[in-house]
């Protein structure tokens, strides 16, 4: 299609969001739909510079991954984008057994056939530094930035730890294919140094990225390869780069920022254990928001129905009362309730893995029933929801079609309005899908107050 100029797939929910961002308020129109668009569903939108599609690999088994990615890549190459993007986490948390980025490049060399596929994690607006091939990452916004072996949170990640920052090595327990490096003091002679890397036989180039003076100079590598190395893999930081090159050339122009009203209420369903959202939910007690505790062992078991019309019930009460409220089903990564649920779990023979995934969609579709249920009811116009395993459970839960990014509430995790059956009161609203460690400690009262 003639005015698309990237085609991607997130692997969670909340890193789908963070794309369409840095797109849409670049200036570049961006859709993001929760299942692979056909031609004229995108037509139907207008003119659309770049479609995503909202996934969950992440979590899930290099096979299953690999039966999830092929038809949405295939369905991408019929779209004939310039560029295809695997977007990963910005952590690049991963593993050979559970969210292999390794065989997203396997599958994606496998339908795309390029001849090097560009590596970008770096993303300095979310504040994640590549340096000489190792990954540094701040604990949120606002916190200290760790080498990410050292890292407070993603060194002891409950399913993919990450006990090695050198994204080369980490990469190379995945997949099979050599990994070159276009390191800091390379960038400036960049397309020099990627032909090199071609020629030495290396099929993947992961590229520093530490300052957004360095993103131009990545972005152009890309573009002006794009015959060659068509499919990307990485953080946002591939569409961050790309748009810094963009207008440099005028593709793109300076763009405002939109500006988001506030409103009198708003409904929050939460799904992280992050300190970093534990946090966030402390300073929103503290500043009157009303607190639903769900009881997370009896929603990943025969009970999730009763459940959720408690919680529906105390959270449609609350906001009676002119009260904003946050359901929650964990704060933090010490919260009594994860082991409690991995009991049940244990006991209906999940465990590993394997429970940490059902895990994430029963709680996550428990949640999106929830907070469907309170926007019937009450009529709020504006929600939240965290976490991003369970957030596409939410969605999806919800009966969400697709988004488009409206207003920056905290880097890679705008507010969207949600597209979904004409003539719900889902259909319409607006929701930020917000990654466990994303955002300020203020964050609940930002999407409040329109940011």
């Amino acid at each position: 299609m003639k005015d698309l100029l990237l085609s991607y797939y997130g692997d969670d929910f909340t890193g789908s969001t963070d794309v369409m961002e840095a797109l849409t308020f670049s200036g570049l129109r961006t859709v993001l739909f929760l299942d692979p668009p056909t031609e004229s569903q995108v037509v139907s939108f207008g003119k659309v510079r770049a479609i995503g599609v909202a996934g969950r690999t992440r979590s899930m088994t290099p096979e299953a991954a690999e039966d999830e990615l092929r038809p949405v890549f295939e369905a991408f190459d019929r779209l004939d984008t310039p560029l295809v993007h695997y977007k990963t986490c910005s952590t690049f948390d991963s593993s050979s057994e559970i969210g292999s980025i390794g065989r997203a490049i396997d599958v994606g060399c496998d339908v795309f056939d390029p001849a090097y596929v560009p590596l970008v994690v770096g993303a300095p607006i979310l504040r994640r530094y590549c340096a000489f091939g190792n990954l540094f990452a701040s604990s949120g916004l606002d916190g200290d930035v760790f080498r990410l072996d050292r890292h407070p949170t993603m060194s002891r990640h409950p399913t993919t730890p990450m006990d090695e920052a050198d994204i080369r090595l980490h990469l190379a327990k995945q997949t099979d294919k050599s990994i070159g490096l276009v390191d800091l003091a390379q960038l400036d002679d960049a397309p020099v140094r990627l032909d090199s890397l071609i020629d030495q036989g290396c099929q993947v180039i992961l590229f520093d990225t530490v300052s957004e003076v360095d993103l131009a100079k990545v972005g152009k590598a890309i573009w002006e390869n794009r015959a060659r190395g068509r499919y990307v893999v990485g953080s946002s930081g591939a569409e961050y780069a790309l748009v810094a090159y963009w207008r440099e050339t005028g593709e793109v122009g300076e763009n405002e920022l939109p500006h988001v009203e506030p409103v009198d209420q708003i409904a929050v369903v939460s799904g992280s254990c992050s300190p970093v959202t534990a946090g966030q939910i402390t300073w929103a007690e503290e500043t009157g928001f009303e607190l639903v505790a769900l009881g997370t062992e009896r929603l990943v078991g025969d009970q999730a129905a009763a459940e959720v019309s408690r919680a529906v019930e105390t959270a449609c009460s609350a906001i009676a009362q002119g009260k904003s409220v946050i359901a929650h089903s964990g704060r933090g990564p010490d919260d009594p309730r994860i082991g409690d649920t991995l009991e049940v779990l244990s006991k209906r023979g999940w465990s590993g893995d394997v429970a940490r995934s059902k895990t994430a969609e029963l709680i996550g579709s428990a949640l999106g029933d929830l907070l469907r249920q309170i926007i019937e009811r009450t009529g709020l116009t504006r929600a939240a929801t965290t976490g991003g395993d369970t957030s596409y459970y939410v969605a999806r839960q919800m009966g969400v079609t697709a988004l488009e990014a409206i207003g920056p509430m905290a880097p890679g995790s705008p507010l969207c309005r949600v597209h979904a059956t004409p003539g719900t009161k889902i259909d319409g609203c607006e929701v930020t899908f917000k990654g466990g460690q994303v955002g300020k400690v203020s964050f609940f009262g930002d999407v409040l107050s329109g940011g």
